[in-house]
């Protein structure tokens, strides 16, 4: 057997070891609660036989042998295209990292970063500097820090980072799952906070289970994740779906899918009612306009009056945003602010155009918006707006009004923009704008007032009309609704060819270094 035959023997009793992860028992427990174990969940998450694992000797060796780390990562590819994974074994200290688990998360950081790949993080524990009693191994107590911080945050302005919680997940862990573009986590299974129920017990005197705590609706309503599933291959096959909107690194453009049909829609014509107090179903027009099943909204239930998804044009990756006038009128409050600030900086890092379905009503106003700071949030939104520089396109479905309403598009630069003919805008509604405007002549008509509301009602009517904006060129164009995808997708593929500058478009497959 050569030379070196018992240190090649003792190797693989230890690779042998390191695939048992924390030992039967441990992997008994993991498997009893309805999880998957972190090497199951890579071997479903990658393309076959394409996983590369590095770091798989670091461990301890014990009185009972030696027992691999509890961070597992490595090189692989998903849907042809090279990325790192690196993830949590709950099965060893409940996935509380060690020294060695902690460096090769930071390794994991470092090469996805250098290599320019994506990186997905799968997270199930505390992911942190280990628990209480690991003090008395190292016989100190030590200042926190989180090692390889600055690779983490580099990493958000250089390569897509998917997050994925598939149980609690606390502390730094938590942290690890929100420092990232797009998370995920599984209804009943995963939990995230900062501290579990036991600490905050502890400290806060506050008794609450861990999904009362962190579970799914409080945590999703909150925006601290931002894609909600039913079971752990959702999330893994969710994961792979996610890369496929977004380029491999900062320095690509995105991938473009397979072509959809591209045809009129005259239902679009129906979709907007002339009654302007009605709501309608803003994701019905958004999924008609995009390529047929493309569309993938995220922050579902965060923010809800504001809409934000990843879609495709002629199978050309756009972020879409949009408001639901059933919730709000589609107003943009405070939370919505942040979550559209969120995601035009997505937009802009990774190079998405950006098509916005516009029925802005304005910012939502009272007390309550004030006690939360709407206005400042809402100037942080239009000012990241206006930072972009990616291709942009604005719909005018319906309502353009006040500050809110002005951050359609960045005014500053060129965009597509065209309105439908429900189109209505202005500084604020007419309706409410004429108590206002004509306060004192209503006052003085007595009990003429409402006839003289109703007159000049008819005469602003005759003026709201896009078609009189359209005659001072105050709107480029407004279209029949159902050419509008049509002229979305020319607008796609125009928007991909001005990418093509400054960026490397050349494919990120070679089929000559698959593994």
């Amino acid at each position: 057997m050569g030379h070196w035959a018992d240190e090649l023997a003792d190797l693989a009793e230890r690779r042998a070891r390191a695939a048992e992860l924390g030992g039967p028992a441990a992997v008994g427990r993991q498997v009893a609660k309805g999880k998957l174990t972190v090497r199951d969940r890579i071997d479903r998450l990658v393309d076959p036989g394409s996983w590369r694992e590095v770091g798989e000797l670091a461990g301890r060796t014990g009185d009972d042998g030696f027992t691999a780390t509890n961070t597992v990562f490595g090189r692989a590819r998903v849907g042809g295209e090279r990325v790192v994974v690196v993830g949590d074994d709950f099965t060893v200290r409940g996935g509380a990292a060690d020294p060695t688990g902690m460096a090769k998360q930071v390794h994991a950081e470092r090469m996805a970063g250098d290599l320019k790949v994506p990186l997905i993080r799968l997270l199930d524990g505390t992911g942190g500097g280990g628990t209480v009693e690991s003090l008395l191994d190292t016989g100190h107590t030590y200042v926190p820090y989180n090692p390889g911080w600055d690779e983490v945050v580099a990493n958000l302005a250089r390569i897509p980072v998917i997050a994925v919680a598939l149980g609690p997940v606390a502390g730094l862990g938590a942290a690890r799952l929100v420092t990232s573009h797009l998370s995920i986590m599984v209804r009943g299974l995963s939990q995230v906070f900062i501290a579990g129920p036991a600490v905050v017990e502890a400290g806060m005197g506050e008794r609450v289970d861990k999904e009362a705590l962190g579970g799914w609706r409080v945590v999703a309503k909150a925006g601290t994740v931002d894609l909600v599933v039913d079971s752990e291959d959702e999330a893994l096959h969710l994961a792979r779906k996610l890369l496929t909107y977004l380029p491999a690194s900062t320095a690509r453009r995105a991938v473009r899918g397979e072509g959809a049909a591209v045809a009129e829609d005259p239902s679009l014509r129906d979709a907007v009612p002339r009654d302007r107090r009605k709501p309608y179903d803003l994701r019905a027009i958004m999924k008609k306009i995009c390529d047929p099943d493309s569309v993938l909204e995220v922050g579902r239930y965060h923010a809800p009056s504001t809409v934000t998804a990843l879609a495709r044009l002629d199978g050309w990756p756009v972020a879409v945003l949009a408001s639901d006038p059933r919730v709000y009128g589609g107003g943009l409050t405070a939370e919505g602010s942040d979550k559209l600030a969120r995601f035009v900086d997505l937009a802009e890092t990774f190079n998405l155009p950006v098509v916005h379905l516009v029925d802005q009503p304005g910012f939502v106003i009272g007390s309550a918006s004030e006690k939360q700071g709407t206005i400042r949030r809402g100037a942080r939104a239009v000012a990241a707006i206006y930072t972009t520089t990616v291709p942009w396109a604005s719909v005018l479905v319906r309502r353009v009004f006040g500050v809110a309403g002005a951050a359609h598009r960045p005014h500053h630069r060129h965009t597509f923009r065209v309105a439908w003919p429900s189109g209505d805008w202005g500084s604020l509604p007419i309706e409410g704008g004429v108590e206002v405007a004509f306060q004192r002549r209503l006052a003085a008509a007595g009990e003429d007032a409402a006839a003289m509301k109703a007159e000049i009602l008819d005469r602003l009517e005759a003026v709201r009309s896009p078609a009189r904006t359209a005659e001072v060129f105050g709107i480029e164009d407004v279209i029949d609704p159902a050419h509008t995808r049509p002229l979305l997708c020319e607008w796609a593929h125009e928007a991909y060819a001005v990418l093509t500058t400054g960026l490397d478009t050349a494919p990120t497959t070679d089929a000559r270094y698959r593994p």
